[in-house]
């Protein structure tokens, strides 16, 4: 949910660095502000976001339990103790230029190989770093998220390398009180481990010795592997990985915030949210529960 397009978005791209009103318009820095220790604010993740010393919020700036002022008031305030103010006023990400959601180191190296483009003309290969996919209006994906996660350390032992390696394992649960709903990116990809440590491989990629220099994967780690003091046993393979990217930008125009059937679906429709994923037995509209019942 950054790019070029925000240097100088129209209203639909989104509504607060797009304002029509110069005097409403705003900035990187009119939410990302410092202080005298260039403290800057706006950090996701990790402790310093889930202690709410440094994160922001949407509510900062709309402020109270009462939001929402006019309509279904009374049902979209509620919902605030569980759905994010992202879920949704970010229906869509990536509006005017595609967004990466995929990508494969394992088939690069190949530099005879024709280099197609998407119908957004986005590339689907580099001999370099392998093979893309892109997504323009990307719909986000939706998790339980209190402000924090986990992350894979470098050096980490991957206990199964059959399961997807989660780069930031999200915080959150129906269960707990802080949690909410929220949108994110999910970028997916096949990157190599060695299968004898257990570890994700560094490669030496450019200069002198890198990969794009010689293509050979194997001296490739043994050099980055050695730039960051772990071991390489001189084996390596494929491993799918996903990292989870909170969506906080390119908020839309209120006409084109998601609807309630968007996910209280009616019957032959589709909801956004997995309920069951989520932990519900099913849509708590439709059962006539909330997520504590």
């Amino acid at each position: 949910d950054l790019n070029n397009s925000l240097i100088k978005p129209d209203f639909e791209t989104d509504v607060h660095m797009g304002h029509p009103d110069p005097k409403k318009r705003m900035t990187c820095s009119s939410c990302h502000k410092d202080d005298d220790k260039h403290d800057i604010k706006g950090a996701l993740h990790a402790s310093i976001a889930s202690s709410g010393s440094n994160h922001l919020l949407c509510t900062d700036c709309h402020k109270g339990d009462e939001v929402h002022k006019k309509g279904m008031k009374k049902k979209l305030n509620a919902h605030m103790k569980t759905i994010a103010c992202e879920t949704c006023h970010i229906p869509v990400v990536s509006k005017k230029y595609p967004t990466k959601t995929w990508w494969d180191w394992t088939t690069a190296g190949d530099k005879k190989k024709k280099v197609e483009k998407d119908k957004n003309g986005k590339p689907l290969y580099s001999w370099k770093k392998g093979s893309f996919k892109w997504e323009k209006n990307l719909k986000p994906e939706y998790f339980w998220y209190d402000g924090s996660s986990d992350y894979y350390l470098l050096g980490e032992k991957i206990k199964d390398p059959k399961k997807i390696l989660t780069f930031n394992r999200l915080n959150g649960s129906i269960k707990d009180p802080k949690s909410r709903i929220a949108p994110f990116k999910v970028m997916r990809g096949i990157q190599f481990y060695d299968p004898e440590t257990g570890f994700l491989l560094v490669p030496k990629l450019f200069g002198k010795g890198g990969y794009w220099k010689t293509l050979d994967w194997k001296d490739s780690f043994g050099k980055g592997m050695k730039s960051v003091g772990l071991k390489f046993s001189g084996k390596f393979a494929p491993i799918t990985t996903e990292m989870y990217w909170p969506l906080d930008h390119m908020v839309a125009p209120k006409k084109k915030a998601l609807k309630c059937s968007a996910c209280h679906a009616g019957e032959g429709k589709k909801s956004i949210l997995d309920w069951k994923a989520l932990g519900y037995a099913g849509d708590p509209k439709k059962l006539k529960t909330t997520r504590f019942k």
